[in-house]
C-alpha cells in the first residue's frame, strides 16, 4: 500500500513531534511542512527535503495531499481547518479545536456541511493509562464515584514563551493548551461535567493570560471535583512528569496527578495504586484497605493518535475524537473562563 502524504501546519514544539512520528512511519509521509517564511522554518523543511509553503492555500495547491496535521498557534486553527474541509481533505486539529465556541460551532457545521474527516488532537485518548484507569472505574472496584483531585502543575521555562510569544496572549494561556487536555481526560474517567467554579491568577507572570486557576467541577453522576493549574508552579504534579510517556519530561515514580475516590476505594493515577474495602466487607473507616498496584503498559498516544488518523483518512475508523468532542472539551473551557469572571457557579450548557 502506498504511503499517504501528510502536511504538517505549523512546526513549533508539538510540530515538530507530529514531523519526526510521520517522518518515522511506514505508512505516512511528509509531503510539506506550512508555516512561515523564516530561516529556522526552511531549515526544518530542508531536514525533511520536502518544500514550505507559506499558506495552507499554497499547500493544497501544489499537489497531492492525503491529510494535513494542524499545530498552528490555536487563533489559526479554524481558518486553515476551513481550508482543508472545504477541499475535502482529512484534517487532524490540534487541541483546541478553535479559540472559541462560536468559531467552534461554525466549524462543526462546516465539516457536517461537506462530510468532512475532522479528528481533534486530544491524544491522551489513545494512553494505555487511561484505558486502565477506565477499566477500574467501570468494574466497580472503587463503588460509586464521589470525588476527583486533580493537578496540572508545572513550570514553564522563559524560553518557552520566548519561542512562541502568542502563548502570553488571549488565544493562549494554560486553559487552552493544557487544562483542556484535562477536561478530556476527566469526561472520559468520571463522567460528563454541568457546572463549574473557578478563580484565577496571574501575578507570578504577569502576562495578559491567567498563569494559575483554581477550579471546582460538578460532574452529572454526583461526583465532585478539584483542580489545579499552573504553568509557574515547580512540582511534578503533572499528567507530563508522572506518566511517562514522554521521555523529553524528567518523571517521578512516586508522584500521581489524579485521585479518583469512590464509595468503596480510591485510584491514584497514573501509578494504578488502588486502596479498596474487599469485596464482601461493608466500607467503614475502621476497617482496613486491600492494596493493589495495577500492571500498565506506556506507548506514545501521539503515535497512537497518528496511527488511528491513518485509519481515519482511509475509512477504516470513525474519529475518536470528533469535531463535536472537541466543541465539548471547549465547552468546559469556556465556562471556567466565564466562572472566573462572574465569580459564580456556571453551568455547562448543550
Amino acid at each position: 500500500m502506498n504511503k499517504l502524504r501528510l502536511a504538517v501546519v505549523g512546526p513549533g514544539l508539538i510540530g515538530r513531534k507530529h514531523l519526526r512520528l510521520v517522518a518515522d512511519s511506514d505508512e505516512v509521509e511528509v509531503h510539506s511542512v506550512v508555516a512561515p517564511d523564516d530561516p529556522e522554518n526552511h531549515r526544518i523543511a530542508y531536514f525533511y527535503a520536502v518544500p514550505m509553503y507559506e499558506t495552507i492555500e499554497q499547500c493544497l495547491d501544489s499537489g497531492h495531499v492525503d491529510g494535513v496535521i494542524i499545530s498552528s498557534p490555536n487563533q489559526f486553527h479554524f481558518q486553515q481547518a476551513s481550508v482543508c474541509i472545504k477541499a475535502n481533505i482529512p484534517v487532524l486539529i490540534e487541541k483546541p479545536i478553535t479559540v472559541d465556541l462560536t468559531e467552534g460551532v461554525a466549524l462543526v457545521e462546516l465539516a457536517k456541511k461537506f462530510s468532512a474527516k475532522v479528528l481533534v488532537g486530544h491524544h491522551r485518548t489513545y494512553s494505555p493509562l487511561l484505558k486502565t484507569a477506565q477499566e477500574v472505574i467501570t468494574s466497580g472496584r472503587l463503588g460509586r464515584l464521589v470525588s476527583v483531585a486533580g493537578s496540572a502543575q508545572f513550570y514553564k521555562p522563559s524560553q518557552y514563551f520566548k519561542d512562541g510569544p502568542w502563548r502570553s496572549q488571549h488565544g493562549g494561556g494554560p486553559l487552552l493548551i493544557n487544562m483542556i487536555h484535562e477536561v478530556g481526560n476527566l469526561r472520559t474517567l468520571i463522567g460528563e461535567i454541568s457546572a463549574v467554579q473557578a478563580i484565577a491568577s496571574s501575578k507570578i507572570r504577569n502576562f495578559a493570560v491567567e498563569d494559575t486557576v483554581a477550579i471546582n467541577l460538578v460532574f452529572e453522576n454526583g461526583a465532585l471535583g478539584t483542580f489545579i493549574l499552573s504553568d509557574t508552579a515547580a512540582t511534578p504534579k503533572s499528567w507530563e512528569q508522572t506518566s511517562q510517556e514522554n521521555p523529553r519530561f524528567p518523571s517521578y515514580a512516586d508522584e500521581d496527578c489524579y485521585i479518583i475516590t469512590g464509595t468503596r476505594g480510591t485510584l491514584s493515577f497514573p501509578r494504578m495504586h488502588i486502596k479498596a474495602y474487599p469485596e464482601h466487607v461493608e466500607p467503614s473507616w475502621w476497617e482496613p484497605f486491600e492494596q493493589q498496584i495495577l500492571p500498565v503498559s506506556r506507548l506514545d498516544p501521539l503515535k497512537c493518535q497518528l496511527d488511528h488518523f491513518v485509519k481515519v483518512i482511509r475509512g477504516e475508523e470513525k474519529p475518536l475524537v470528533s469535531a463535536e468532542e472537541g466543541i465539548k472539551n471547549l465547552q468546559v473551557i469556556e465556562a471556567i473562563r466565564k466562572a472566573i469572571e462572574t465569580h459564580a457557579l456556571v453551568a455547562i450548557k448543550d
